[in-house]
């Protein structure tokens, strides 16, 4: 069998590229990548000739395709995928062609290097020692609500891709479901000749970038602090119990308990089941 191979590429900067991807790149048969003009430009900036046979593997065609390169790997061919930057399978295509190569007892193996994600976190000023990466938001407003109200609570510093297009609305949701007061940073074109990262809260962010972003973004927000407020179940019972007292309905009571005390609904609506028996 040939082995399949998953290469970071630089995500700016093409001096940023590992002398093993410039060996890859001239010696295996069979280059995927998502974009195959990018890939050629990058080769000419490395100095290298590409002498594979160079398919194109984007998300588009990326189911198709993986079935096409399986067989290749099957036949005994190496097969190198790269994406436009970062490393396959990580928000870019890659993850069905390694479960179909695993699946089938193929070799995989990676080419490890430049990465946003890691690049950002600890250029980002958050802490690093428990972090959680969620990708690209929801584009739709309503999907993207509800996928950021459930991390509302994540304790662990949780870090993001969006497009410069969508980020005031994505920066604006994040201080709705979030707090304005949380500490994020935006950080754009990492490693190119325009780096920039900005820092501060969510709100002052999603002002900021009101006016307009350009350029590569990603997204480092903080985790959720540690709550101060009640805990104990008889506690918060006895708080939702004081509101249904004063007129507000008690599910309404329950939804506004758990967001001040930055604890989970179920956990409140458990609190009030426990203390009526």
């Amino acid at each position: 069998m040939g082995t399949l191979l998953l290469a970071a590429a630089p995500i700016g900067r093409a001096e940023d590229a590992s002398a093993r991807l410039r060996t890859a790149l001239a010696d295996t048969p069979v280059i995927a990548a998502e974009d195959t003009r990018r890939l050629r430009r990058l080769a000419g900036d490395l100095g290298v000739r590409l002498g594979a046979r160079v398919v194109s593997y984007y998300d588009q065609n990326e189911k198709a395709r993986a079935a096409e390169l399986l067989e290749e790997l099957l036949s005994g061919r190496d097969v190198l995928v790269i994406t436009d930057a970062g490393m396959p399978g990580v928000s870019d295509p890659g993850y069905r062609l390694v479960r179909a190569a695993v699946a089938e007892g193929v070799p995989v193996s990676v080419l490890p290097g430049p990465s946003a994600v890691t690049t950002a976190l600890v250029v980002s000023g958050l802490p690093t020692d428990r972090f959680c990466f969620e990708g690209f938001p929801p584009r739709k407003p309503g999907e993207r609500s509800r996928r950021l109200a459930a991390l509302a609570a994540e304790p662990r510093t949780m870090v993001f891709f969006e497009s410069p297009r969508r980020l005031p609305g994505t920066l604006t949701a994040m201080a709705d479901a979030f707090g304005a007061g949380r500490p994020a940073a935006v950080c754009r074109e990492l490693t190119k000749t325009y780096e920039e990262v900005r820092r501060g809260t969510l709100g002052e962010l999603a002002a900021w970038a009101d006016d307009g972003v350009r350029g590569e973004i990603t997204l480092v927000v903080g985790g959720a602090p540690e709550p101060e407020g009640l805990s104990d179940p008889a506690d918060l019972a006895a708080a939702v119990a004081a509101r249904v007292d004063a007129g507000t309905p008690r599910k309404q009571a329950i939804v506004d308990v758990a967001k001040e005390n930055g604890t989970p609904k179920r956990v409140v609506y458990d609190a009030v089941v426990q203390a009526k028996k």
